[in-house]
């Protein structure tokens, strides 16, 4: 399950940053992650900054050497530097940006509010290293919670009913953004299989209910 679960994070990780880096440069031109009039707290700002560049020096991507190599400037435009950032530094940069018309665009292509996704991209970053560090996914109690949307664009959860912290909301959230990325994406279909090799396994302790399986979003 975390090998299934990871290879799908890494699709919303690659989407959520190419959609980030086109809207805001765009608008607010290559550099805009460097602009601290983008960014509502600046001691957040200096911190995501310093991960940033401390990410640049120890990256050994060839498009990163060329750059060095070629140019002068401290640091890369956004489509290059925002490549090699990981996705907890992404995350925390989200967080930080002001609220405005270009966080709300990258959230609403999600079908989310930008105050939704917010929480959303911190748990996804949560479950992506859950999984990357080989720890307990199956019936963990998440200790990072996302909120509850009350009116997303797409396909969601009929029966909210469900505790946001188990993996099955969590599971359903990447559900939910795959459907997005990749609308002809198998993922439910796998999840599915993999209970099926695993009878055992009893989806209530990952927080699955009874009707899981009417849910459209499962189907």
């Amino acid at each position: 399950m975390r090998q299934l679960v990871l290879a799908e994070t890494e699709k919303i990780e690659v989407a959520i940053r190419a959609k980030m880096i086109y809207i805001f440069s765009h608008i607010h031109g290559p550099f805009w992650f460097q602009d601290a009039a983008n960014l509502s707290k600046p001691d957040k700002h200096a911190m995501s900054f310093s991960k940033i560049g401390e990410e640049f020096k120890r990256s050994d991507e060839e498009f990163i050497k060329a750059f060095k190599s070629k140019y002068t400037n401290p640091i890369p435009p956004s489509w290059m530097t925002l490549k090699i950032t990981s996705f907890g530094t992404l995350s925390l940069l989200y967080k930080n940006l002001k609220p405005s018309t270009q966080k709300r665009e990258i959230a609403n292509y999600f079908g989310l509010s930008d105050v939704v996704f917010e929480t959303w991209i911190h748990s996804i970053v949560y479950l992506r290293n859950v999984c990357a560090h080989h720890t307990r996914l199956w019936n963990r109690a998440m200790s990072i919670q996302p909120q509850i949307p009350r009116a997303p664009r797409n396909q969601w959860l009929n029966n909210t009913k469900v505790a946001n912290n188990r993996t099955y909301f969590i599971l359903s959230m990447v559900a939910y953004l795959l459907q997005i990325i990749n609308p002809h994406n198998k993922f439910t279909d796998k999840f599915k299989s993999l209970l099926e090799k695993y009878p055992n396994v009893d989806t209530k302790a990952l927080g699955f209910p009874n009707d899981w399986e009417n849910e459209p979003l499962w189907q």
